[in-house]
């Protein structure tokens, strides 16, 4: 019986490793790299899509339109640099703030928080990363607008505008919305991202490892910021650049509290653009032909601009 049942274990094996044979691991072969071909092409495809329809535009203004700050639809003038200095000031304000606080918040729920504390605590953050941008927006524009103007921008305007270097950023009317209540609000969404991978891949650390650095009389704290946290570098890196891909492309919720202004200003509290929140807000209003292909030209801008901040951020990783 034993021989009999190797013997048919070997055929099997043998008609699986004849060429041209049909199993399993072939067809998972071709389907998976069936897929990577169709994620390919729909990659190329839009980027086609995006260079035919924003022609007109890419013929007339050239590469000056990335330099040009311009943006009057009457007069036929368009340039993305405001818009560009919009989404990569907010983007950066969003990482500065939610990278240090979603870093902190994994930590405290994977090593120092209760069983009973952590669970209902992340269930809850994972729910944030759920919630719909449009509501981030609405909060943002009727509760966090009002209480951020009446609040720190009155405070900011009496003791910070005079400080050296910092004190121009705070220069501006105290309305509520802006480039920083955009980063903030940005914040907010990002922060689910980036404390729910980080949480995570501090739980895939083996307890021995703990175990192992507090037996040679290691503290928390260097255990933490000296054995897991080196360990879990990458993928802590990878869940900011996550935020940070999220934070340069959202739309709506960058509509409703960066004040729509297309002009470059100092001011974190004066009002901006951004690409994304510029194509939503002008899109469907459009109607001269130039118009609409510098939008489709803006929104290609934003896919290189994503592709050379994405890039950027994971050869720094690599590198390092």
């Amino acid at each position: 019986m034993v021989k009999t049942a190797l013997h048919t274990v070997m055929h099997a094996t043998s008609l699986s490793l004849r060429p041209g044979a049909i199993n399993g691991d072939g067809i998972f072969a071709r389907l998976s790299f069936t897929s990577a071909v169709v994620i390919l092409l729909m990659l190329i495809g839009i980027i086609l899509s995006l260079i035919d329809g924003g022609w007109e535009a890419m013929v007339k203004f050239g590469p000056g339109f990335i330099v040009s700050d311009a943006w009057n639809p009457v007069g036929g003038e368009f340039g993305a640099a405001a818009a560009i200095y919009g989404t990569l000031v907010s983007s950066l304000i969003a990482i500065i703030i939610a990278i240090p606080v979603g870093l902190g918040t994994a930590i405290f729920l994977a090593e120092l928080a209760p069983e009973w504390l952590s669970r209902p605590v992340g269930v809850a953050i994972e729910l944030l990363a759920a919630v719909p941008s449009i509501i981030y927006g609405m909060w943002g524009l009727f509760v966090f607008a009002p209480w951020f103007s009446e609040g720190f921008q009155l405070w900011a305007l009496n003791h910070l505008v005079t400080l050296p270097l910092i004190g121009p950023w705070f220069d501006g009317p105290p309305i509520g919305i802006g480039l920083l209540t955009s980063g903030i609000i940005l914040s907010f969404m990002i922060l689910p991202i980036i404390t729910a991978l980080t949480r995570d891949a501090l739980k895939t650390i083996p307890s021995v490892v703990r175990e192992a650095a507090y037996g040679i009389g290691a503290t928390p704290y260097e255990v933490i910021t000296r054995v897991l946290l080196p360990t879990i570098k990458n993928a802590a890196v990878g869940a900011g650049i996550l935020g940070l891909g999220r934070a340069l492309g959202e739309t709506m919720a960058v509509a409703f509290v960066i004040g729509g202004a297309n002009r470059i200003e100092t001011s974190l509290f004066m009002p901006a653009s951004s690409i994304s929140s510029t194509i939503a807000q002008q899109f469907n209003e459009a109607t001269n032909p130039l118009h609409i292909s510098s939008l489709i030209y803006l929104g290609l801008v934003l896919f290189i601009l994503t592709f050379v901040v994405m890039g950027s951020a994971r050869l720094l990783l690599k590198k390092r």
